[in-house]
């Protein structure tokens, strides 16, 4: 009954976390079903065999062996370059039944990939054996043009998904504990008082939980159904956005996202009430006789030893990382849940960081409403502290998650610019008959042409996994040292042949002049010899091979440098020979494109990933509709419990106007305490992707993103300034 009459007196202190737990819930059941289908994907039909029953296939993983522990295990990785089905073997498949290609070509042509058989399963198989892949059913879209885009994509989708709802819950955790903490601060008197009629500890800590069960259900029920509205939405955003495929949709009958969104919202609003209970609990008889302002004891020893233990856990982390593992502080995962740790630090030792901010921002207020403006906001702490938070939270997740991404990408983009010495690029698309040769005779003697072609090779480190390199297969390693600008840090690229490789850092055996044994693009395993190491960089700095091992990868790209000045051969010339070249035999070599190498750079330069971006984006639309919840309820409580100290303002001769100053003033404060505490944990976390750059030997530039700070800082104000003047006029100060 208490806990029922203290809702329906309590409900408005009681909205802001209300309304947190509901839209969280509703973020997450979207999500959730967003990821429901991404996992189980509706089945569709095969586009190149649908009329076949069974599909052969060529090998298109390799698959090795490595430790386990005492024993051994198999590994595998896709291959870069799977076998074709070869001729033997579609002799005897013809044998069984007709057989197609499903691309028009004849079934006994060369370098066929996959061939539909019209035969038993059980006859293929046996045919078959371990030469290649038999696929039936739904596998058979295996090997459609589009699975591997939408593999792809799917994958795509659930990291978008997953970082958006774990940031969810997160945020949600944090709003509805803050406000939490703020009703308690402000019911002192009340407890006070429940206490000296009777009221035991326990009671009052079951009051508090009962209210944040009742919260929590209710607001949990209705985030299921605006979750269920919203989904169709959300889909309908990552198709547009081109995240996901266009078949990609809602699943009809799935029960799994529902169940865990509404009781993660259960939890979080249990989870948020829990210490605020335990601090309800503990306030005694004497509070009710207590009429002072002045915040005592708002940092309790043991939020300074879980504030203290986080803050120096994530700088210790960051630390730790930069020294043994640079490179993990550069991927996407680690930059994104990064922050989270130093914003629940700093937002924990909030209060003690209150004061001396609000000290350093009023001391540029003037007169006599700035001195009272500074001493509220310094003196109230909670308050100050409670409307801090959300904008903190906001703008630590907009400056460190888009600040990484965008340093990493102008990185990897100055990297790229960096290693290009050409002056044109000529690149062809797959089966566009692209020849070195054609170039070369198109441009001269004068001119220095290299080509190379897109391959993969495979290692295995510390004998327990298999890692796949992205590489190039160049077709003359002299050419190669003067059109490129490697960052070799040992040994010569000249030296490159058919028998050695150039490696990375990142590599386990990077000295030259060791013998590494690798698996090439198409599976043949060889030992080469290190002939050049280069820098790891941001880890676009792939290793090098020879044509003879590129694993039947063909040319795709071709690199002229002009010679210099002087030599009778000027840019203005080649680029004419090659767009001759190219328009007088493009039935030839259609899909050839000559751009310069500036335009190649901008049409290629490595970037913020599309799907990354709008993961972003939403996370970062999540993080501030809370941070407009939690300063509009977190404003609007604290004015309305301010009723006798604005009175008195207005008894010792304060305009109305004047009181609004105050009572705004104060608001922006706490909004520029909350910035100024956010900008200190993006200076940090940019600071530790800095400092890897740096020490990956990449190039270093921090990218701010001061468009989306702007706006999330201009939101909070606003929120801020039009809450706290509603409030007041809310509050009737006269």
């Amino acid at each position: 009954m208490l806990t029922l009459s203290s809702l329906r007196t309590r409900w408005a202190a009681l909205l802001g976390s209300f309304v947190a737990v509901l839209l969280g819930v509703g973020v997450m059941t979207a999500m959730g079903l967003g990821l429901a289908a991404s996992l189980d994907p509706p089945a569709r039909a095969p586009e190149r065999f649908g009329s076949s029953p069974v599909v052969v296939a060529g090998l298109d993983r390799l698959t090795v062996e490595v430790r386990r522990g005492p024993g051994t295990a198999e590994v595998s990785q896709k291959l870069a370059r799977p076998h074709p089905v070869d001729r033997e073997l579609l002799a005897e498949l013809r044998k069984l039944g007709p057989v197609t290609t499903g691309t028009g070509g004849g079934a006994g042509a060369a370098d066929v990939d996959a061939v539909g058989v019209d035969a038993s399963v059980a006859e293929v198989r046996a045919v078959v054996g371990e030469r290649a892949r038999v696929l039936t059913g739904d596998a058979r879209r295996q090997v459609d043009p589009s699975y591997e885009r939408d593999a792809e994509a799917l994958v795509a989708v659930n990291s978008l998904l997953g970082t958006a709802g774990g940031v969810a819950v997160f945020v949600s955790v944090f709003v509805t504990a803050s406000t939490f903490a703020f009703v308690v601060a402000l019911r002192r008197r009340e407890f006070g008082l429940l206490r000296m009629a009777g009221a035991t500890p326990g009671q009052v800590r079951r009051m508090l939980l009962g209210e944040a069960v009742a919260v929590g259900l209710v607001a949990s029920g209705a985030g299921c159904a605006l979750g269920a509205w919203g989904a169709p939405w959300l889909v309908r955003v990552l198709v547009d956005g081109g995240v996901a495929p266009t078949w990609f949709a809602v699943p009809d009958a799935v029960m799994w996202p529902y169940h865990a969104a509404f009781w993660t919202g259960v939890s979080v609003a249990l989870a948020g009430a829990w210490v605020a209970a335990r601090r309800a609990g503990r306030i005694g008889p004497v509070e009710a006789l207590r009429d002072a302002s002045v915040d005592t004891g708002v940092l309790p020893l043991s939020r300074r030893v879980i504030g203290a233990l986080l803050l120096v856990g994530g700088v210790g982390l960051l630390t730790w990382k930069l020294g043994t593992d640079p490179a993990e502080l550069l991927k996407r995962k680690t930059y994104t849940t990064q922050p989270m740790l130093l914003i629940t630090a700093v937002a924990a030792l909030a209060p003690l960081l209150v004061r001396p901010v609000v000290r350093l921002v009023g001391a540029a207020l003037p007169g006599a409403a700035g001195l009272l403006i500074r001493e509220n906001a310094a003196t109230s702490v909670r308050r100050t502290a409670a409307v801090a938070a959300p904008v903190l939270v906001t703008v630590a997740l907009a400056g460190s998650l888009l600040g990484s991404a965008g340093t990493v990408a102008g990185a990897k983009g100055a990297e790229a610019a960096a290693r290009t010495g050409a002056d044109f690029v000529v690149t062809g698309e797959a089966g566009a008959g692209l020849r070195e040769e054609a170039v070369r005779g198109a441009v001269g003697d004068g001119a220095t042409v290299v080509g190379s072609a897109s391959t993969a090779v495979y290692v295995v480190e510390e004998g327990t996994a298999l890692v796949r390199s992205e590489a190039r297969a160049v077709t003359d390693a002299s050419a190669l040292a003067a059109v490129s600008r490697l960052p070799v840090v040992a040994g010569d690229v000249r030296d490159l042949d058919d028998g050695s490789i150039v490696v990375n850092e990142e590599w386990e055996r990077h000295e030259v002049g060791q013998s590494v044994r690798v698996w090439l693009g198409d599976g043949r395993p060889v030992r080469l010899r290190i002939a050049a190491v280069l820098a790891e960089g941001t880890g676009d700095n792939g290793a090098y091979v020879t044509a003879a091992n590129a694993g039947g990868a063909v040319v795709d790209r071709v690199e002229v440098r002009v010679a210099p000045r002087g030599s009778g051969v000027e840019q203005a010339g080649v680029a004419a020979a090659l767009e001759g070249a190219l328009k007088g035999a493009r039935s030839e070599r259609a899909g050839w494109t000559v751009r310069t190498a500036e335009e190649w750079l901008a049409a290629n330069r490595p970037g913020t990933k599309a799907h990354t971006r709008l993961g972003f984006l939403v996370v970062l639309g999540i993080a501030l509709v809370y941070a407009g919840i939690s300063l509009a309820g977190t404003l609007l409580m604290a004015t309305s419990a301010r009723g006798a100290e604005l009175r008195s303002l207005r008894l010792a001769g304060a305009t109305r106007g004047q009181v609004r100053v105050v009572v705004v003033g104060e608001a922006l404060v706490a909004v520029v305490v909350g910035v100024l505490l956010g900008v200190a944990v993006t200076a940090v976390n940019l600071a530790g992707v800095a400092g890897a750059l740096g020490m990956l030997s990449a190039p270093v530039g921090v990218a701010v993103p001061w468009e989306v700070l702007g706006v999330c800082v201009g939101a909070c104000v606003a929120v801020g300034g039009v809450v706290a003047v509603a409030g007041v006029g809310a509050g009737r100060v006269r």
